[in-house]
């Protein structure tokens, strides 16, 4: 939608001028480590998934997100 629309993605979820502070990474992932999928093989399987995510359409695109959803509130403390 961010894209669509030529904004920066944070335009979408934050009420203001300036961008907002980007949060610390939670304990034990570093921020651009090979963990946030910044380099090596995560990054191969992130540009991957991309590549393949990109070809659905937003119907078929929609169980896909309820599920990521799902299992990182569950996943959650």
């Amino acid at each position: 939608m961010a894209r669509a629309l030529e904004v920066p993605m944070y335009q979408l979820f934050y009420d203001g001028e300036e961008p907002p502070e980007i949060p610390s990474p939670p304990k034990g992932i570093s921020a651009g480590g090979v963990e946030g999928g910044s380099s090596g093989e995560s990054a191969k399987f992130f540009k991957k998934l991309h590549q393949l995510l990109s070809r659905l359409s937003g119907g078929d695109r929609k169980p896909i997100m309820h599920m990521t959803f799902q299992m990182v509130r569950k996943n959650r403390p």
